[in-house]
């Protein structure tokens, strides 16, 4: 039997590029899948059904099954006709892959509030509505006694966890993603549901044109590299796995660890009396994990 024979998955933002790629990976190995697109630009602007339409139809050129859905994933209506529209379709919902997002960079003096309000819509809340949607669908079918396993798969960035500067909007609304997910991965366990993040390192029109690539730097920012560990993580091997944010390229995948209580002193009611030991405890403190530092860095 396939990794994924008999499960059903969503992918949000599966017309391009990443999204894409774990469409086609989770189609191949024996997924039913639903291909969200609403086929905008990167910056959010427009809508157009032909990326979407050209994953469904690659994916039944390889024989899977697969269907096209256009919502805008941050729109809680929409968000909850795509969970049905699986259900309905397929019969079932086992997977759930939050992957649609946008970019508008700025410096946070220069940035507008609908530039901040779009980027967090979309990647926040069109994260959490799909989830919250698909969440209830397996809650009821716990409760009605129902034992299945589910796997939710969202998608953070290196620009939340290691503070990206000109991205305010983009950091801020990926760093919810990562804390959500631990969140719900302990709130939904009890219904059959685990939950992991995923921080991809990959070559897509979101990043083209961000730094000059070596050929080999390239070849392992190819999306398929990060599509397989999506694929292992929505199979029910992975069960196991759950409230994980993990790093994703093609150099390999690791393990982020998460906020951890460093230094203390002890607290003081006058703030006069407190400077020396709180400067002490900063200087023992390990250093933020900031991009420029960055072991995973190219080699």
């Amino acid at each position: 039997m396939a990794l994924l024979e008999g499960r059903t998955a969503i992918v949000t933002g599966a017309g391009r590029g990443l999204g894409r790629a774990y469409a086609i990976m989770l189609a191949k190995h024996g997924a039913n899948v639903v291909v969200n697109d609403l086929g905008s630009s990167a910056a959010g602007d427009g809508a157009d059904t032909t990326p979407a339409e050209e994953v469904v139809s690659e994916i039944e050129k390889l024989g899977g099954k697969a269907v096209i859905n256009t919502a805008d994933v941050s729109n809680w209506q929409a968000a909850q006709d795509m969970v049905a529209q699986a259900v309905d379709t397929f019969g079932s919902l086992e997977i759930l892959v939050n992957n649609a997002g946008i970019i508008r960079d700025r410096m946070l003096v220069n940035m507008s509030e609908d530039e901040w309000d779009s980027v967090t819509r979309v990647h926040l809340k069109g994260t959490f509505a799909p989830l919250h949607h698909a969440a209830n669908y397996w809650r009821v079918r716990s409760k009605g006694g129902e034992t299945f396993d589910a796997s939710v798969i969202n998608t953070t960035s290196h620009s939340a966890l290691f503070a990206n500067i000109g991205q305010t909007n983009y950091a801020a609304a990926k760093a919810g993603i990562a804390t959500m997910t631990v969140v719900a991965a302990r709130e939904l366990a009890r219904f059959g549901v685990r939950l992991n993040a995923i921080a991809p390192r990959a070559q897509t029109r979101m990043t083209e044109g961000l730094r000059q690539l070596t050929e080999e730097q390239v070849r392992r920012r190819q999306p398929e590299w990060i599509a397989t560990l999506v694929a292992y993580l929505a199979s029910e091997d992975a069960k196991a796995i759950n409230g994980r944010v993990f790093e994703a390229w093609g150099f390999g995948y690791s393990v982020i660890e998460s906020w951890q209580h460093g230094p203390r002193m002890d607290a003081a009611l006058d703030p006069t009396e407190i400077g020396e030991e709180l400067n002490k405890i900063v200087r023992f403190a390990r250093p933020n994990a900031g991009i420029d530092r960055d072991s995973w860095l190219d080699p």
